[in-house]
């Protein structure tokens, strides 16, 4: 009887033993497992992307880097008196340089002619109009000095070659009304400047832009002793606004060969309310590239009538009845030049 209530009780106390030791284990796994999801839990909240880690995350498949954007810089207007330019300028016709050669000159001009300032913001956005037919030898001139000119005088520009196709009389003024649509089709231009390409600003204070009132900047020619022929001569390079060119209804259609287009513009520029500006004529001196008329530009006689009749024509003869047919468009690195299909004169 007392050997079995011994075993009775030690068996219990085995027992109470047992159950002792797992609920201690018990105890033991659960803080272990509560540690070790805190630590988890601190380990993410440590490893968890944040605005401040971004910087280090892998470069995408297709090569874009993920970096922080950047407030862009600030640019202040161009200064209307730009800080570059150098003044009189010494022009001579000397040497010409091929175009690949006038593109290694010239490396911040952009594709099609283009050129805008990186430091500033630009004043006027220019086109500049060159009416064109077969003068490569005085393009390159004229690309050799303007290009230089028009970066110091810190405008936005592009250049544009208007060019006559096939062998009828040349027709300078229709070239120019071309130019503008053309142009205004690319970009949304402020200030067109129409001009020969045979003809140099010898001074790059002469500023290729736009005013007021139209400009007249070829004001003292070589040709004429660096003197205004007359008061109405308003030929080589001029500059209108967008909406001073409207306002005369742009260039006569009408003048097949040499002579008289431009006493016409000047008539619209005045008949339209208008004055011409001129450059101090120390600043407007342009030289012009010597060189004979060429075939299919010659004196028309016709064209004194057709003069004789503008003040009554010129609200319908111009920008508004412009018709031209495109041909091709040529990109190179200097310009962009547009060959056209201008027709013929009447017969």
């Amino acid at each position: 009887m007392i050997v079995g209530e011994m075993r009775w009780k030690l068996l219990m106390m085995l027992f109470l033993s047992c159950l002792l030791v797992c609920l201690w284990l018990n105890n033991l796994s659960s803080s272990s497992l509560s540690q070790w999801r805190i630590y988890q839990h601190w380990q993410w909240k440590e490893t968890k992307p944040t605005a401040s880690n971004t910087d280090d995350a892998p470069t995408p498949s297709n090569g874009t880097a993920v970096t922080k954007s950047s407030e862009a810089t600030h640019l202040e207007e161009c200064p209307y008196d730009p800080p570059e330019l150098v003044g009189p300028l010494r022009i001579v016709f000397d040497e010409e340089q091929s175009l690949e050669e006038l593109a290694e000159l010239n490396p911040y001009v952009e594709f099609g002619g283009h050129y805008k300032p990186r430091d500033c913001i630009p004043l006027q956005h220019i086109a500049i109009i060159i009416p064109f037919r077969n003068r490569d030898h005085h393009l390159r001139h004229w690309l050799y000095y303007l290009h230089p000119i028009l970066r110091r005088q810190q405008g936005e520009y592009g250049i544009y070659i208007i060019e006559q196709a096939g062998e009828n009389t040349f027709n300078r003024a229709k070239l120019l009304n071309v130019g503008f649509v053309e142009a205004s089709k690319e970009k949304d231009y402020d200030c067109f400047i129409f001009s020969d390409v045979d003809i140099i600003p010898e001074n790059d204070r002469n500023l290729y832009r736009c005013s007021q009132n139209p400009r007249h900047l070829a004001c003292a020619m070589d040709k004429f002793g660096y003197k205004l022929p007359y008061t109405g001569y308003f030929g080589g390079v001029v500059a209108f606004t967008k909406e001073q060119y409207l306002k005369i209804n742009g260039f006569s259609n009408n003048y097949w060969g040499w002579g008289t287009e431009d006493d016409d513009t000047y008539q619209r520029v005045t008949l339209s309310g208008m004055s011409v500006d001129r450059p101090d004529r120390n600043i407007g001196r342009t030289k012009m590239i010597r060189h004979q008329r060429d075939k299919g530009n010659e004196v028309n006689e016709k064209n004194y009538v057709v003069y004789n009749r503008m003040k009554f024509t010129r609200k319908q003869d111009g920008y508004i009845s412009l018709k031209y047919s495109p041909i091709k468009i040529e990109k190179s690195q200097l310009f962009t030049k547009i060959t056209v299909d201008i027709g013929k004169p009447p017969s």
